[in-house]
């Protein structure tokens, strides 16, 4: 055990010799795995920090919850200037598949409408994130709050004047000053603040609950009517834990068509959109990244070999001599393979260590600029590192075998 530690220690010395020595040349030569390495766990970070993010936005809601609307989230069968035709859910099929429909555990009405400025006092917001939605939502979406509440049943049934803030929208506001109970301007009405969102970040799909303000959706129903084409109406299902899906969805879909009035034979003129639909998406777009960031990386990885195996041939041409009297006085032909196999593996883990660092150097720069948490996590740097051994010890073979079969004669002679 102590031979082959002394034999890693020497291996370690060589390799540092050769970068001391011949900067440039190892240096280019390093450059494959080091692009190789950072490539890789550069994707890999990217797509690990992207899924953390995504499962820290979504963790509220339930893979389950359907949205029932006019819009499809993934691919259809019907052309598009067919789907334009399609109505809007209405208020009343709302309430009439609240009152019928079974295995539910909440159901909430949503209107998707346009961007608005609230203002206080003197100040203003603009391009905020209207969202009218009925009381139920906050069951389905899990909101957190800084401070205050969510509105009621009753008032949200009466389309009361009360609005719950993001966190930067309230900042904005009222900076320091508690904004509970305070008065902001909005549609030209006053409403009353009832409650402040806590801090969530910057949000990957759209506006996060930030920059968002919730309003009862039957305030914006009287404002604008049940008929206005420039909005889009959505009725959100939360089904009871351990039902069966497709049996749900048909139960939705045989509700409403039998309220439209839809006969045998035509199509349902809306989606039934379940959400673990959407995130599997989601999954499918990450897992193709990280297979074109492989591909890409492979072809630095192989340069980087090459280079690997140029610098341990030359490695052995320049320690022919050495080689020659380690052998003449006793030293095995495992011995001096291994030498090499470590060597080469110590210069490629320096490459490999080299990626890792500017994709640290990276992340820290990303996170602190986009308000974005990049991630290197520890499972990617030991990847690669493995990468960058496994690169080396294969690169390494070759020059390492060709080193132990060497004559010690020959090689002492062909070296003076």
């Amino acid at each position: 055990m102590l031979v082959y530690l002394r034999l890693l220690k020497e291996s370690f010395g060589f390799a540092m010799n050769a970068l001391t020595n011949n900067k440039l040349r190892t240096l280019l030569s390093l450059l494959g795995v080091t692009i190789g390495i950072f490539s890789i766990i550069a994707v890999l970070a990217a797509v690990d920090s992207l899924d953390r993010k995504i499962s820290k936005d979504l963790s509220g809601l339930d893979k389950n919850t359907i949205y029932l609307i006019k819009f499809s989230f993934g691919p259809s069968e019907i052309p598009q200037w067919k789907r334009e035709q399609f109505p809007n859910v209405k208020y009343d099929e709302y309430t009439y598949m609240k009152g019928s429909m079974t295995n539910t555990d909440q159901m909430a009405y949503q209107i998707f409408t346009r961007r608005e400025s609230i203002k206080y006092d003197s100040k203003t917001v603009s391009a905020i994130n209207i969202v009218p939605v009925s009381y139920e939502f906050i069951d389905i979406q899990g909101l957190e709050f800084e401070k205050g509440r969510f509105y009621n049943e009753s008032e949200a049934n009466s389309g009361a004047t009360v609005i719950v803030l993001g966190n930067e929208i309230a900042k904005s506001l009222f900076e320091d000053a508690e904004p509970i109970g305070k008065n902001v301007r909005l549609y030209g009405k006053r409403f009353t603040v009832i409650g402040v969102l806590k801090k969530e970040g910057s949000g990957l799909f759209g506006d996060s609950n930030d920059t968002s303000a919730y309003i009862p959706v039957n305030f914006v129903r009287q404002l604008y009517g049940d008929n206005n084409t420039s909005l889009t109406n959505v009725i959100i299902f939360k089904p009871e834990k351990g039902v069966d899906m497709e049996a749900y969805k048909g139960e939705i879909s045989q509700k409403l068509r039998s309220f439209r009035g839809l006969k045998a034979g035509e199509i349902d003129n809306f989606f039934i959109n379940v959400f673990s639909g959407f995130t599997d998406l989601i999954d499918g777009i990450l897992g193709q990244m990280n297979l074109v960031g492989w591909i890409i990386s492979g072809f630095s990885l192989l340069v980087g070999g090459f280079g690997i195996a140029n610098i341990m041939f030359v490695s052995v041409k320049e320690r022919t001599n050495l080689i020659g009297i380690q052998k003449s006085l006793g030293a095995k032909n495992r011995f001096i393979m291994f030498q090499f196999l470590f060597e080469a593996v110590i210069l490629s883990v320096i490459g490999g260590v080299i990626g890792l660092l500017l994709v640290w150097i990276i992340s820290v720069i990303l996170t602190k600029v986009l308000d974005f948490e990049f991630v290197l996590g520890m499972g990617n740097i030991i990847l690669g590192t493995g990468l960058a051994a496994i690169i080396g010890l294969i690169s390494g073979i070759l020059p390492a075998i060709a080193a132990s079969k060497l004559d010690p004669v020959e090689a002492i002679r062909t070296g003076m």
